[in-house]
């Protein structure tokens, strides 16, 4: 096991850098957060951060002459080689499952509910700086059906994978959290009663008193 620190490249708002915080928090890496790597500035897409990482994405994690692209290898890789609370389970088939939930929670639902609809108020590209609500309704029916998923998902435990917290909960954590905190999405969760109570068991997690605070968009 090391406990050399580590640096995560990115913005403290993006929801994949919190990710990588919220596995630091929960087993006591010391870690450091910001775009610059030895002095140098690491926006997303640059000619600077594609050194790093081959698409330009964030975020991207630095430990010692090593460096690490794309959230759930970053949790894994942190999970194994630093000590503290296991984030993932020994048996294989619920391992599976762990990876089976990061997988798509990386690509197909963060596409639905960051992507396509939460990006559109944090960002939006109207006339006049204005959200653009056709642009909102269409995203509306494939957010209603990954929010069933995981709501389903979570009649199986208080976590996605049992009731322990785990690398897909990491991922999950701040979107969901965004998510919450946005007053037009309230009606997708009033009727999904098991998924409410779980960003609520995640926001309670000392580590999210650390990572899931107000974002600073600059």
């Amino acid at each position: 096991m090391t406990t050399q620190s580590v640096h995560i490249v990115g913005m403290q708002f993006s929801s994949f850098v919190r990710s990588v915080q919220l596995c630091c928090e929960e087993k006591g890496i010391a870690y450091t957060i910001g775009p610059e790597v030895n002095g140098q500035l690491m926006n997303p897409g640059s000619t600077e951060l594609l050194t790093l990482h081959p698409f330009g994405k964030i975020p991207v994690l630095v430990h010692g002459d090593r460096h690490l692209i794309e959230t759930p290898s970053i949790c894994r890789y942190l999970d194994a080689a630093f000590a503290g609370p296991a984030l993932q389970p020994e048996d294989p088939w619920l391992r599976a499952q762990v990876d089976q939930w990061t997988a798509m929670l990386a690509l197909y639902i963060d596409h639905a509910i960051v992507r396509r609809y939460l990006l559109e108020f944090v960002f939006p590209k109207g006339e006049a700086g204005a959200v653009r609500q056709e642009v909102v309704d269409a995203a509306k029916p494939e957010m209603t059906r990954v929010l069933t998923l995981l709501d389903e998902q979570l009649a199986e435990g208080d976590y996605l994978v049992g009731d322990t917290f785990g690398i897909a909960d990491a991922i999950a954590a701040p979107m969901l959290d965004y998510l919450s905190g946005l007053p037009a999405a309230e009606g997708f969760l009033v009727d999904r009663p098991r998924l409410v109570a779980y960003v609520d068991r995640l926001r309670k997690r000392p580590s999210a008193g650390k990572v899931l605070v107000a974002p600073t968009f600059r």
